[in-house]
């Protein structure tokens, strides 16, 4: 499957929620944590709020259509942990990693321009 030597950090761990209001209060007013990114992802049905934690990211996501695939995480498993996204030094490399077959996409969200283009399997912002 790889060295695991291959992955340099964790870039964020993604939490699916009903209420994003709700959960960014609670970040706010348990930890101190404040919002430093937020936008609708049209494409991944998701409006996601990022709250910096240290050198990574907690993501918050919430769904804006019934199709999206954290809509059905959250009919299925309830809120909580949604996945964990890497930083990889070579992401040509990482992808023989199942889930980091498809290619990276830029923009406000994506960690590839977070991170300088280093990215991560299970990534929600892979296309």
């Amino acid at each position: 499957m790889g060295d695991v030597s291959e992955l340099t950090a964790i870039d964020h761990v993604a939490v699916a929620v009903h209420d994003l209001e709700a959960a960014i209060a609670y970040y706010r007013d348990t930890f101190g944590a404040e919002v430093t990114h937020r936008e609708v992802v049209e494409r991944d049905g998701v409006e996601e709020a990022l709250l910096a934690v240290a050198d990574s990211y907690i993501q918050l996501l919430t769904p804006i259509r019934d199709d999206s695939p954290v809509a059905k995480s959250l009919a299925t498993r309830g809120e909580g942990l949604h996945h964990v996204g890497y930083r990889v030094d070579d992401c040509a490399g990482a992808r023989r990693w199942r889930s980091c077959t498809r290619s990276p996409r830029s923009g406000p969200s994506s960690s590839w321009s977070r991170n300088k283009g280093r990215r991560a399997p299970g990534d929600p912002t892979l296309s």
